[in-house]
């Protein structure tokens, strides 16, 4: 009878210890909405007009998302919050340095974890100017649309929206930062759609417009090198050179003063035996058109030396190897650009076109507070 008794008793400890309970996810893994409350504090925010020398064109304005200060300001905050990525980790400002003119340094992407994206990351200059789709495809048709996406791949900040959200609407500081950019009046309101519009506000801002070759042909300040003036004049700019001349002839996709025409171009980069074998689609992807497989955007050449790597895919290394591949003259695919004729360069031409494309970094841009962390 008494082992009976210990028997029992050792299944009853068993039984009782098997049921304990899980021990509690922590909040970051899994969050509770936070109670709905009121925000107090200003909402009437104040319009801000974008600052655009008169040498540039007219900004592609967004009626849908006016900018004001407040806006500009919450989105700086956010662009640089690691709240925005998962377990509070990661930054939209890590994939866009200020000091790689908003790129990062890599050929492709590296987002959470260091995992590895498809596609380099694009330089964020002068988007205020860019008419037609955003990303290197075209998938987006808005700016304050693109910034929904980096948040919820995986191979970048890989977060749920809905968390961004909780961590947004607790805050002991961004509440009151929504009713001042939206007029808000409680946590709940605070969306989505608000976040994305308050970054591409901020995005909006960053306008680059100040580089040796502006204060040389815009301001009268400065003049080109002889090095230089032979890169623009006998190599850059060649209006008078019919497309399919073998010449270089970089402003027909690239003139001033934006340096790039945000269209959608097979620049020959791959040798493909028909128009459906191209790894990455690119804009035929997005239009659903075949004769667009293989495009990519032309962007601008605007800071172009602080951006390496090249191309949508970072294949190149070096503003040389850009040249070479364009002195190629591609491989003959159908939708190749017609200016992808292939050309040569000697030693001192090659180095004049390079100084010339150097002439086009912005060194203001990469230190101006106004696009810099406002948590440092």
């Amino acid at each position: 009878m008494q082992r009976i008794l210990v028997v029992l008793a050792l299944a009853i400890l068993f039984f009782s210890a098997s049921c304990e309970p899980d021990p509690p996810i922590s909040c970051d893994t899994c969050p509770e909405e936070p109670v709905d409350r009121a925000i107090s504090g200003p909402s009437t925010p104040l319009g801000y007009s974008l600052e655009v020398p008169d040498y540039l064109p007219a900004p592609v304005l967004d009626e849908a998302n006016p900018l004001t200060v407040e806006g500009i300001e919450l989105g700086r905050r956010l662009f640089y919050d690691k709240i925005m990525g998962r377990d509070s980790a990661f930054a939209c400002a890590d994939c866009h340095q200020q000091d790689k003119a908003f790129t990062d340094g890599r050929a492709l992407a590296a987002g959470i974890d260091g995992r590895l994206g498809t596609r380099s990351t694009m330089s964020i200059v002068n988007l205020a100017f860019n008419p037609n789709g955003f990303h290197w495809d075209g998938a987006f048709g808005k700016l304050w649309e693109q910034a929904i996406h980096p948040v919820e791949n995986m191979l970048e900040m890989d977060e749920d929206w809905e968390n961004v959200l909780i961590r947004l609407r607790r805050s002991d500081d961004y509440p009151e930062r929504f009713r001042a950019a939206f007029g808000i009046s409680r946590t709940s309101e605070i969306t989505q759609e608000l976040a994305v519009k308050a970054i591409a506000q901020f995005e909006m801002t960053i306008i680059s417009a100040d580089s040796h070759f502006d204060r040389v042909v815009y301001q009268n300040s400065e003049f080109f090198t002889e090095e230089e003036q032979l890169g623009a004049d006998s190599l850059f700019f060649v209006e008078d050179v019919p497309v399919g001349t073998l010449h270089p002839g970089c402003g027909h996709c690239h003139n001033a003063p934006s340096f790039g025409d945000n269209r959608f171009k097979n620049n020959g980069l791959d040798a493909v035996s028909s128009l459906d074998d191209f790894s990455d689609k690119g804009l035929g992807e997005v239009s659903g058109s075949r004769f667009d497989n293989g495009k990519f955007r032309t962007p601008t050449l605007r800071n172009i030396a602080l951006t390496s790597p090249y191309m949508h895919d970072g294949r190149f290394a070096t503003l040389e190897e850009v040249l070479d591949h364009y002195a190629a003259g591609g491989h003959g695919v159908e939708n190749e650009d017609p200016n992808i004729t292939g050309f040569s360069l000697n030693d001192r031409q090659k180095a004049a076109l390079l100084a010339f494309l150097e002439s086009l970094t912005d060194e203001s841009l990469i230190e101006d507070s106004r696009f810099s962390s406002p948590f440092e």
